[in-house]
């Protein structure tokens, strides 16, 4: 069974000590235990990076060995062309996930590039909101 991978972009390995009042007090490594935790048996590659050439690098695997993509690409959601160039390539369900809602922030904040290419977008849902990323991701792969 390919696994699924969740892809954390810039600043989330400070969640927990970062603005709680928007992102929570749940720690990175909480996330991580509850993305495991919502996928059951299928394999989890569960990768974080501060650095847009790594989080290309493992959409890169994804492309080769993935099954599907949940992505919180943070601040490289509005900025990163070469992001979304890599997510373009990817053949399974995309889904872009962020723990505030966007639509609800700052107007930078407003226009995801990944958007465009997601099969779907979640927002607003708070770090525990990664279970229901989860279990939606696997949905989409077994419908295809």
């Amino acid at each position: 069974m390919k696994p699924i991978f969740i892809l954390n972009g810039p600043n989330l390995n400070r969640l927990g000590k970062r603005e709680p009042e928007i992102y929570g007090t749940t720690t990175l490594a909480e996330v991580e235990a509850i993305c495991f935790d919502a996928a059951g048996d299928r394999p989890v590659r569960f990768h974080q990076t501060n650095a847009e050439h790594q989080l290309v690098d493992w959409v890169h695997e994804a492309i080769d060995d993935g099954a599907g993509i949940l992505i919180n690409p943070a601040g490289l959601s509005f900025r990163s062309i070469p992001l979304l160039d890599s997510l373009k390539m990817f053949p399974g369900p995309i889904l872009e996930f962020h723990i505030s809602n966007i639509h609800r922030r700052e107007e930078i904040y407003q226009h995801s590039l990944v958007s465009k290419i997601a099969t779907a977008v979640m927002a607003g849902l708070g770090p525990r909101g990664y279970a229901h990323g989860v279990r939606a991701l696997i949905d989409l792969i077994d419908q295809n």
